[in-house]
Order: C-alpha cells, then structure tokens, then sequence
C-alpha cells in the first residue's frame, strides 16, 4: 500500500499571515484530501476549486495546493475535455514513464 504523501502547507498570505484567517481550515482540509489522491485526482479537485473561484483561480489553488498553475490548467482541460482519453483503470496514460529494464536496447547497457 503506497505512503500517503506529506501534507503541503498553504502559502496563501492569509494564512501565512499572524492572525486568524477564515479559510485556513479549509485550506488544511483541501491539502489533506489532496495527500491521499493520486496525480491525476490531484489535478482534477485543483481544477474544479480553481474553477469555483474564477478569474486568477488557477495562481490561487496554486498558492494554496503547491501544484504548478499549468498543472491546474491541464485538469481544466481534461475536465472540459469530459476526461476523454483518461484511462480509468490506471493512472497514466499507456506509454508512460520509464522504459522497462528488458525493452532497452542492449548497447545502452554496455559499458564502455
């Protein structure tokens, strides 16, 4: 079972500021879920927040979840995309990552 990976905490200035700051639980409670979610739901619930918010939304989600605003971006577009072409048994799409240790041409694997 994989690890859950380390809550990000938010840099909103809100809550990086001294007093209190109506969304900071919310904040915790948005990076909590995300510390359970795979890449591409992470991608996903970022994008939909973003979306709630509007215009400068993706910069914000961004401030808030740690993710890259082109990674938020992606999730819009997979969204308005009705995830098509999203596998939905795995998490990458076929292809993806490293090439298998046997598939490598046998030069790469000499040394010289």
């Amino acid at each position: 079972m994989p690890q859950p990976q380390e809550v990000h905490q938010c840099q909103c200035p809100g809550c990086l500021g001294p007093g209190p700051h109506p969304d900071r639980e919310l904040h915790r409670q948005m990076n909590l879920l995300l510390s359970r979610l795979d890449e591409q739901q992470r991608r996903w619930y970022a994008a939909v927040e973003s979306a709630k918010l509007g215009h400068g939304g993706d910069r914000a989600v961004s401030r808030i979840t740690g993710l890259h605003v082109d990674t938020i971006r992606r999730g819009r577009e997979e969204l308005a995309a009705s995830l098509e072409g999203r596998p939905a048994d795995r998490v990458r799409l076929p292809g993806g990552g490293r090439p298998a240790l046997e598939k490598r041409s046998p030069r790469s694997s000499r040394r010289s």
